[in-house]
């Protein structure tokens, strides 16, 4: 079934309709006006609830001081004939060769949201994204990156924030340049000390070593001087004593003792010593888990990058209902703007191409309260609409040029009101 568009409208006595015949333009825009309260919703409102169904029924459908009841004609393109009358207004479809329809035969081509257009233009921008994706088939793929994005994107920021205060602990740490880089040992140090005076003691000894010579050379000088019958004995204990001292000197002469002072130092500071030893390596730590945290961050920022590209690859293959659609961050938007920031024939034409889009056999569209959009670009949407081969219906406060019909009091202003005719050939409810 090709796309299926409105011949002919014959509506009688339907809310503030009296009696009023329309015969749409096939491509375009096809604009209803009039003043205020004289009936140009009511033909929109009979329309609706001729294809839609009974769901759509007026509370109050019968005009108000007439004793006949709704009438509607709806003739279509494709030849079928939609019919509304009588008491209980039931629905009759006709089709070329005479077969009887219903409501499931109109289902076929006629798209809800094309004759209740307000629904899908209220519908929250979350929504309205998930009906373009739907029709442009990659809704479940794009669902699927944008939770992936959002899983990245909050994954980053728990890292970056983590970065950050790692970071700032690190700058906070105090840091002693002078201060070892390895933690120092008290046993180690204790050990060097023994050693050293171990070193010192056997120096002392060798010294002490010396004075016992000393006094001994004394007492056998004295003893030399004393004995002179002993002089030969004692001369050559002297000799001997001498050739000792001789050696005791040599070996006592280049010692030097080592000083112990900085490792009692180390020793007395060695807890203060490891504080800032302690203080350094904190920071140092920091400053790597920093690093880290970074590097992290920088890595989830590319795959949110290859996140969006992907989503932006995914759209742009996509068939759009109309160039300049898009869906970012999970609402729909046209030439980059969301639908907040649209104006409000921009809208307009959104709605019309993704309703259009959901359901191709429907050739027609109904818009009501046109009068938001000036001259210029009502001529623009009108012009849009032919080269889509799109029909719609539209409404306007206006009883100016741009208008296809005027509304008056219920009826078309310049056609001849059946009332008027000869009342033998005309009937009321029949056309």
């Amino acid at each position: 079934m090709e796309n299926v568009k409105i011949n002919r409208l014959e509506i009688e006595n339907v809310k503030r309709i009296k009696a009023v015949v329309v015969e749409p333009t096939q491509n375009g825009l096809t604009i209803i006006g009039g003043k205020n309260n004289q009936g140009k919703t009511s033909v929109l409102d009979s329309i609706t609830w001729a294809l839609g169904g009974d769901n759509y029924r007026p509370s109050k459908a019968q005009r108000n001081e007439s004793v006949v009841p709704p009438a509607i004609k709806i003739t279509m393109d494709n030849g079928l004939v939609v019919e509304r009358k009588g008491k209980n207004s039931a629905l009759k479809v006709t089709d070329p060769n005479g077969q009887k329809g219903g409501q499931q035969l109109l289902n076929e081509f006629v798209e809800k949201l094309a004759i209740n257009l307000p629904k899908f233009m209220d519908a929250s921008n979350h929504d309205k994204a998930k009906t373009l994706l739907k029709i442009i088939g990659v809704g479940n793929q794009l669902e699927e990156l944008e939770q992936q994005e959002k899983s990245q994107y909050n994954e980053r920021l728990t890292i970056g924030q983590i970065a950050d205060r790692k970071a700032k602990f690190a700058r906070e740490q105090p840091y002693y340049p002078d201060a070892p880089k390895d933690l120092v040992s008290p046993s180690e140090l204790i050990q060097k000390q023994q050693e050293i005076l171990a070193r010192n003691g056997e120096n002392q000894r060798k010294r002490n070593k010396v004075d016992d010579y000393e006094r001994k050379a004394a007492i056998l000088k004295q003893e030399v001087e004393a004995l002179q019958a002993q002089l030969s004995k004692k001369e050559d204990e002297l000799i001997e004593a001498n050739a000792d001292l001789s050696t005791a000197r040599k070996d006592a002469k280049d010692l030097q003792d080592e000083s112990t002072a900085e490792l009692e130092t180390s020793i007395s500071n060695i807890e203060e010593i490891n504080r800032k030893v302690r203080a350094n390596l904190d920071k140092e730590k920091a400053e790597e888990d920093a690093a880290d945290y970074r590097r992290q961050y920088d890595r989830l920022t590319k795959e949110i990058s290859d996140t969006r590209k992907a989503k932006t690859d995914l759209l742009e293959h996509a068939e759009l209902p109309l160039p300049g659609l898009s869906v970012e961050e999970g609402e729909l938007t046209y030439k980059g703007q969301k639908w907040d920031n649209m104006s409000g024939s921009d809208r307009l034409k959104v709605s019309t191409a993704i309703v259009r889009k959901l359901n191709p056999k429907c050739g027609f569209v109904l818009l009501d309260k046109l009068e938001q959009m000036d001259l210029d670009t009502l001529q623009e949407f009108g012009s849009w609409l032919e080269q889509e081969g799109l029909q719609a219906i539209a409404t306007r406060v206006s009883t100016g040029e741009e208008c296809s019909i005027i509304i008056e009091d219920g009826y078309v202003s310049g056609q001849e009101h059946p009332q008027m005719q000869d009342k033998k050939a005309w009937k009321a409810g029949e056309f």
